[in-house]
């Protein structure tokens, strides 16, 4: 006869469906962390995904600075520096009037002062630019640019975003604006002064219609397009292998039972030798694989440009790479993607744009890893101003801050498992206790019972 409380019958594998009755245990557990993993990703969009939403909202926030340097001294050089300087809202450029007294050596000296990155944008007008105006409207002169008559220096490769969205059109926009006002006033006066105007239009057009212009000089054009890719979205690559490095060590260390075989201090020493190799070796052909399309690393420091550029990855993979293998510790592989959307959104934030444009909040981006990595890069490949010491140090202090949690992360880890592992024994010894005491009663009821058998026996 069967016995009614037997166990249902094993199910065969891959014999059910979604909806079967006998499924429910785990259709509960499959939509429970579905629903709960969608949950946190809406959490994510909503918490997370703002911050670099805001870095374009109302960009630009505030105006980039910039100087109008009057080398004239003239009716153009007055003309200029007042209209700059005035108050515009439509302007993307806060412009500031500075002496050229700073500027001995003349315009070509606002060169260098770009390059050092003192400020975005220098108009310089140019020493004599009203006298050769005035000659011209004496004598026509059908040789007259206007464009001779100013400088605008400014330098591409420091921003290319701001330089093409922000400052060439604020100039553009300006200096047609201040050229027509400049020009109406002009014939004005001459109409009034001048009876040769009729000469002056048949031979020189140009010196009417627009007597001032300006020439665009980009100091350091960004003029290596490929460069783009080690600038800004090269660097959401360095953080993906990054992340394939710590998942890989992860999994390798989870299949080999690494992390229960290990001592503390064992466990935590192979952590960081698998970092620093992987991150070293994975580093170099990245590199290398820029090198292959021909991009220019020896404009700023030769030869050496491109040791200096691996050494960059290397240590910017490390500032991004070992945060990411310190807190898979405390989130697990589970959770630990989630801490990968905030990583590289708040680095991303910062880098498409000047953060002197951007809400105040956002100067933490001078701190970032990819800040530091874009603006080392930049100077490597354009020469642009050289803060490679101090991008360096920013990247090895966040380095060594990943250096020092994850330890202590391991110990806090390890210390959980040891408890864990301490009442898993004294479990199993008192379930072995129980059981020996069981089998021990039951050994003595047999005995019992067979002496009991023996007497009745004999009786």
């Amino acid at each position: 006869m069967s016995d009614s409380h037997s166990p249902p019958p094993h199910r065969r594998p891959f014999s059910t469906r979604f909806f079967d009755k006998d499924n429910a245990p785990a259709r509960r557990i499959y939509l429970k962390a579905l629903i709960g993993g969608c949950c946190l990703i809406i959490i994510s969009i909503f918490a997370v995904f703002p911050i670099y939403w805001g870095a374009l909202w109302k960009t630009p926030e505030r105006n980039l600075n910039g100087w109008v340097v009057d080398f004239d001294g003239g009716i153009i050089g007055q003309a200029v520096v007042r209209n700059l300087t005035a108050d515009s809202s439509l302007s993307k450029v806060t412009f500031t009037a500075v002496s050229a007294s700073q500027f001995p050596r003349g315009p070509a000296e606002l060169e260098n002062s770009l390059l050092e990155q003192r400020t975005w944008v220098a108009v310089a007008i140019n020493p004599g630019a009203s006298d050769r105006l005035q000659a011209s409207y004496s004598t026509p002169n059908a040789t007259y640019d206007g464009a001779d008559a100013i400088t605008v220096f400014a330098a591409e490769a420091r921003n290319e975003n701001a330089y093409r969205t922000l400052i060439r059109p604020s100039v553009d926009e300006s200096f047609e604006t201040i050229s027509t006002t400049f020009a109406l006033q002009a014939v004005m006066q001459l109409a009034s002064t001048s009876p040769d105007l009729t000469a002056l239009i048949a031979t020189s057009p140009q010196t009417v219609i627009k007597p001032i212009s300006f020439t665009m000089d980009n100091v350091a054009p960004f003029n290596e397009p490929v460069a783009s890719a080690v600038t800004f979205v090269g660097l959401i690559y360095v953080l993906i292998l990054s992340f394939f490095v710590v998942m890989i060590a992860y999994g390798a260390r989870d299949a080999a039972g690494l992390n229960r075989s290990l001592t503390l201090r064992s466990l935590i020493l192979t952590r960081f030798a698998t970092a620093f190799i992987a991150y070293f070796i994975v580093s170099l052909f990245y590199s290398l694989l820029t090198l292959a399309f021909q991009l220019d690393f020896t404009r700023k420091f030769g030869k050496a440009g491109f040791v200096v550029f691996w050494m960059l990855n290397w240590v910017g993979m490390l500032s991004v790479g070992l945060a990411l293998e310190a807190l898979i510790t405390l989130f697990t592989a589970r959770f630990i993607p989630f801490f990968m959307i905030i990583w590289i959104i708040v680095n991303v934030s910062v880098c498409l744009q000047p953060i002197e444009v951007l809400p105040v909040v956002y100067r933490y981006g001078y701190a970032v890893p990819f800040y530091n990595v874009s603006h080392a890069v930049r100077c490597i490949v354009f020469g642009t101003k050289n803060q490679v010491a101090m991008n360096f140090g920013i990247l090895i202090a966040w380095a060594a801050i990943s250096c020092l949690t994850l330890p202590l992360i391991q110990w806090a880890v390890r210390r959980r498992d040891v408890v864990a592992e301490q009442q898993q024994q004294q479990r199993a010894a008192s379930s072995s206790s129980a059981a020996g005491a069981g089998a021990g009663a039951g050994e003595k009821s047999v005995e019992n019972g067979s002496s009991e058998g023996t007497v009745t026996a004999v009786a």
